[in-house]
């Protein structure tokens, strides 16, 4: 089954929010067997409503639109809807009686644009919104379904998964199989990547697809097959994705949605070790990262941002004769720091930052994205130096992903596993 999806809202088209809505959409849809033959994003106008459905596919048999639905004046896709198939808006009692009895639970009156919205065109079939006031309606298209949804987030997912799949499901066969795979890799930039990988897309199946998807300091490759139920897709993806793992193993640390830190937690977690943090110019990036995920306290100890050499000195015993000989950004002071870092948070493991995020500070022996890192572990103390591209936004980013890499890779060696 091929779908397009349209959301609808000044909002989106100028930035003020961002459109979380497709992305759902796209990865749930996927799930069920739906191809996503695109998306596009338009503004609340009833020419332009009309416009995009005018241009759907012909080959398309379900377009999901968002937003729109609501009470003010700037909600405009009920009526251009009906404006589309030639019918008039009607009430729908059952809709006013769900938003009187919602408002009478808060002690509030309806009034005359919460009423509204229990008109709608005449030809739709509505889906009853349990999560809000504004319902959802489904029109049979001729051999289409269009499904209209309301743009708020947890109202728009209620109702497609409780409503619209089973209408969906009782009008049209489902037989197409989508299955995806992803590997996260970290370290190396999606060109090498590309050019390593050549042969092993080259002997892909019609059915497989891999797509690269970079961003700062890490690329996801998605291995996607598509083909009619009953033709085993799945056992095909999973055979090629196993090959994909084990000739990216050195340079893969995880799978699906995980995040670097959700990975490395889970390792500390797992081996009830604990970790501590010296940063300069990671800002407190990597702290941040590391106490994003729950429970994060199990294992994370604390910080030490030590951004300019007079804390370096005085809080992480850093040897000044070694920032005078060596400068702040070099393998001496971030050793120091490391090893001083699990001396004062009482830790297993420390990770100490030391670079030239930018735009300025850079010169020809040290230029800017050049960044040591330092690791102490119960084996040791190491520093590893990196040179980063990017402004310096992405150099603090890649910088704090390749030091929870580095202690990611410590912790499976150190139990024996790498």
């Amino acid at each position: 089954m091929q779908a397009e999806i349209v959301t609808i809202g000044d909002e989106i088209l100028i930035g003020q929010i961002v459109d979380t809505n497709s992305a759902w959409l796209g990865k749930t849809l996927n799930a069920e067997g739906i191809d996503i033959h695109r998306i596009h994003s338009i503004r609340d106008i009833p020419s332009e409503i009309h416009r995009a459905l005018q241009a759907v596919d012909e080959q398309t048999q379900l377009v999901i639109l968002t937003g729109g639905l609501g009470p003010t004046r700037d909600d405009k896709t009920k009526q251009a809807l009906a404006d589309f198939f030639g019918v008039s808006m009607e009430l729908h009692p059952d809709v006013e009686q769900h938003i009187e009895a919602l408002f009478a639970k808060f002690n509030r009156q309806v009034n005359r644009l919460n009423r509204s919205q229990a008109m709608l065109p005449a030809n739709c079939i509505p889906l009853f919104n349990e999560k809000g006031t504004a319902p959802g309606m489904l029109f049979e298209w001729g051999e289409r379904l269009l499904i209209s949804l309301p743009g708020v987030p947890y109202e728009m997912k209620h109702l497609l998964l409780e409503k619209a799949f089973p209408e969906i499901r009782a009008r049209q066969t489902l037989n197409m199989e989508i299955c995806h795979r992803t590997l996260l890799t970290q370290g190396v930039p999606e060109s090498i990547l590309a050019e390593q990988l050549s042969e092993y897309e080259d002997h892909l199946p019609d059915a497989l697809k891999l797509a690269y998807l970079p961003s700062p300091g890490r690329v996801r490759l998605r291995l996607t097959g598509r083909g009619p139920k009953g033709t085993n897709i799945t056992s095909s993806v999973e055979r090629y994705f196993d090959d994909l793992r084990q000739s990216l193993k050195s340079i893969s640390y995880g799978e699906g949605d995980a995040e670097m830190e959700e990975i490395v937690g889970g390792l500390l977690r797992d081996k009830r070790r604990t970790v501590g943090v010296a940063e300069s110019c990671t800002g407190g990036y990597i702290s941040h990262l590391i106490t994003r995920v729950p429970g994060s306290s199990d294992y994370f100890q604390g910080s030490v941002l030590s951004y300019s050499n007079d804390l370096k000195i005085k809080i992480l015993n850093v040897n000044p004769e070694d920032i005078l000989s060596f400068g702040a950004v070099s393998e001496p002071v971030v050793r120091q720091m490391a090893i001083e870092a699990a001396n004062l948070l009482k830790t297993d493991y420390a990770l100490a930052t030391s670079g030239i995020a930018g735009p300025s500070g850079g010169s020809s022996e040290k230029p800017v994205g050049l960044v040591w890192i330092g690791l102490h572990s119960p084996k040791g103390t190491k520093a590893f130096q990196f040179q980063f591209n990017g402004d310096r936004e992405r150099i603090i980013r890649k910088s704090s992903l390749m030091a929870l890499d580095i202690l990611r890779r410590a912790l499976v060696d150190d139990a024996g596993k790498a």
